[in-house]
């Protein structure tokens, strides 16, 4: 059995699922949290729960203070970072005075950007990239939903042996695992399907379903797209298969069909799959939380287009339009149910 031992950065609904399921086969781990919240899981422990069928982790060990849990007798083998791209900056700023003391680092955030900072901080070998495909649904402390299992991918280009290890370990927990020799390519590959259906839905007050079967919402979502592919061209950065995530095929499509024919085909695969469920930058909207991820999403793209001398008007109207929402500048009606508003404030800003 291949063991190794886990500090996770708090015990949301990626650090839960991977951190329960890891201590459920018989892993290690650590989880820090707010004094708060780390009283109420060593209360009630954490239950993970998958169609009618729960699992339950008891006596869990969680701490509220990062001093305390690096001076715990036992050495970390990794160190999981599952927290909002734009709460890495913060992040780095807390670990840094134990530099010396954090064990790698495995990023399973989205975006593009995170590993860079965490590389610059703590050093270019010390950073192992992944990814969840997994969809994770959290009802309360100590409660997740497993609402589509898919799995995890793990980059080996850094720290292979750990990688290799940590691909074991997770196989033993059931995980549907792959490792990948490229980190780049597997952050992009899963940052196309962050962006599909994200920003449009927020910005538009729409489920992904009814923005993919609008022509105009559509058209929206193949444009910012075929941008980010022209990007990562231009960067030559592969697009990869996730797991159980046939990228590949949708990238080809969106390349290579015109958009009459790619309708249907999204609308069949995609907009049954996420169906009324509204996504991450919607979700964090209504919450009223004053910082969005699309700026490690669509900003991303603009900021490497800009790089790589590629025009990203699509990208960078979605990502300034949901920017201007969150901070108040804009008011979330301006492009409700309005698809074809969107899309023609969009193109014009283009021109």
């Amino acid at each position: 059995m291949y063991k190794i031992s886990m500090l996770s950065i708090g015990a949301g609904a990626i650090g839960s699922y991977i951190g329960g399921r890891l201590l459920l086969s018989g892993q290690q781990v650590v989880f820090l949290e707010k004094p708060n919240v780390a009283e109420s899981l060593q209360k009630v422990g954490l239950t993970i729960y998958q169609g009618k069928e729960s699992q339950r982790v008891e006596s869990l060990q969680v701490l509220s203070s990062l001093q305390q849990a690096l001076s715990q007798e036992k050495a970390y083998d990794i160190l999981l970072v599952a927290v909002k791209s734009y709460d890495t900056a913060k992040l780095i700023e807390t670990l840094l005075p134990y530099k010396d003391h954090i064990p790698p680092i495995l990023s399973l955030q989205n975006g593009v950007e995170n590993e860079p900072q965490f590389r610059s901080a703590f050093g270019e070998e010390r950073v192992i990239a992944g990814t969840v495909t997994s969809a994770i649904g959290w009802k309360q402390v100590g409660e997740i939903v497993i609402e589509k299992e898919r799995g995890v991918g793990i980059a080996t280009q850094t720290q292979s042996e750990l990688a290799l290890r940590l691909i074991h370990a997770f196989k033993q927990a059931r995980f549907n695992v792959k490792g990948y020799a490229s980190a780049d390519a597997l952050k992009w590959s899963k940052l196309i399907t962050n962006q599909l259906t994200n920003a449009t839905c927020a910005i538009l007050r729409m489920p992904p379903a009814a923005v993919l079967s609008h022509p105009a919402g559509f058209q929206l979502e193949m444009l910012q797209i075929r941008e980010t592919l022209k990007v990562m061209d231009a960067l030559k950065i592969q697009v990869v298969d996730l797991p159980a995530t046939p990228v590949r095929i949708l990238v080809w499509a969106i390349r290579n069909l015109p958009f009459w024919l790619n309708q249907p085909l999204f609308v069949q695969f995609i907009g049954k799959g996420r169906g009324n469920k509204m996504p991450s930058l919607f979700l964090d909207l209504t919450a009223g939380k004053k910082q969005s991820e699309v700026e490690y999403l669509n900003g991303a793209v603009v900021r490497f287009g800009k790089k790589a001398a590629i025009d990203t008007p699509v990208n960078h109207f979605l990502n300034q339009t949901l920017s201007d929402i969150v901070q108040g500048k804009l008011s979330s009606q301006t492009y409700e149910h309005a698809p074809e508003k969107l899309l023609a404030d969009c193109l014009n800003s283009a021109k």
